[in-house]
């Protein structure tokens, strides 16, 4: 099998310098991949190249990630509301009519703000660690998350300020993966998405994406009513040692979507990191099985 390289180019949505990555043939089904915090497109390098002999890869950074732009919190709202909208726009850009969805940890709630304002766009939905259920929410992780959403003060900032330190974003990396799997971890993407997060502007940046997360949780049962009455393919392929989003969250998906298909694999919240091989294959054999025919 031919690997296809991956190109990396940009595009302006609403004034915005937005980089993504893309593989496959123009012509080829569609995966949108949208990737969670810390990190950016980048955490799809292991997963686009076996994909792309068969599907058109696209995996944007969001505003304020990786290589896009990233204007202060002075100048953009850093709402998850803008950041859907905005990869709305960037799927029109790019001609995207029908695709699929993958989506990690913040991709989830993007993604599945994109569904319910075009559900006819959306083929299927790959979800690895993205979470629309309330018992998805590991409770010791999120305490600090939940606290700043309630009341977003100095105090409540502080330990939330820690997550995208280098020693917060290498614990995301690096909780429940099995020793066995520790040395398949590379340190370059927890320092490559450190690096990222200390550029200037990102504190608060950040600070308001996660305080508006409450948002989200608003939109849980539009999510569950839109898996019901869409009856969209899902695949979750979830890492079982997850303590950020807990395998209750894709067991879950089958209380709305009794056909969704659910993997829990041996690993952590960033199930790639270790396991990009099986879960092309499961990618690969669920569209081909449920979309493709």
């Amino acid at each position: 099998m031919s690997v296809l390289p991956t190109r990396h180019r940009t595009t302006v949505v609403r004034g915005h310098e937005i980089a993504y990555r893309e593989a496959g043939p123009a012509d080829a089904p569609v995966l949108l991949l949208l990737h969670g915090f810390p990190t950016s497109s980048h955490m799809f390098r292991d997963l686009i190249p076996p994909l792309a002999e068969n599907y058109r890869l696209i995996a944007p950074d969001h505003l304020g990630f990786g290589r896009s732009a990233a204007p202060s919190a002075t100048e953009t709202d850093y709402t998850f509301a803008e950041l859907a909208a905005l990869t709305s726009e960037f799927t029109e850009t790019l001609g995207l009519d029908r695709f699929a969805l993958y989506l990690q940890d913040y991709g989830a709630p993007i993604g599945l703000r994109l569904a319910l304002a075009h559900p006819e766009r959306i083929t299927a939905i790959v979800s690895q660690n993205g979470n629309a259920y309330e018992e998805g929410l590991g409770a010791e992780a999120w305490a600090p998350v939940l606290a700043l959403i309630g009341n977003r003060t100095p105090e409540t900032e502080a330990p939330v300020r820690a997550i995208r330190s280098l020693d917060g974003i290498r614990w995301q990396y690096e909780t429940g993966v099995p020793a066995e799997y520790r040395d398949l971890l590379s340190p370059d993407a927890w320092q490559h998405d450190a690096a990222l997060m200390a550029r200037a502007g990102q504190d608060e940046i950040q600070l308001d994406l996660i305080a508006d997360y409450g948002s989200n949780f608003a939109l849980y049962p539009a999510f569950q009513e839109y898996f019901r009455t869409s009856r969209a393919p899902l695949l979750a392929v979830w890492g079982e040692g997850d303590e950020i989003f807990v395998p209750a969250g894709a067991e879950a998906f089958r209380r709305d979507l009794p056909d969704a298909e659910v993997h829990l694999l041996p690993t952590g919240h960033f199930a790639l990191e270790t396991h990009a091989p099986a879960i092309a294959s499961l990618i690969d054999d669920f569209l081909r099985r449920r979309v493709q025919g």
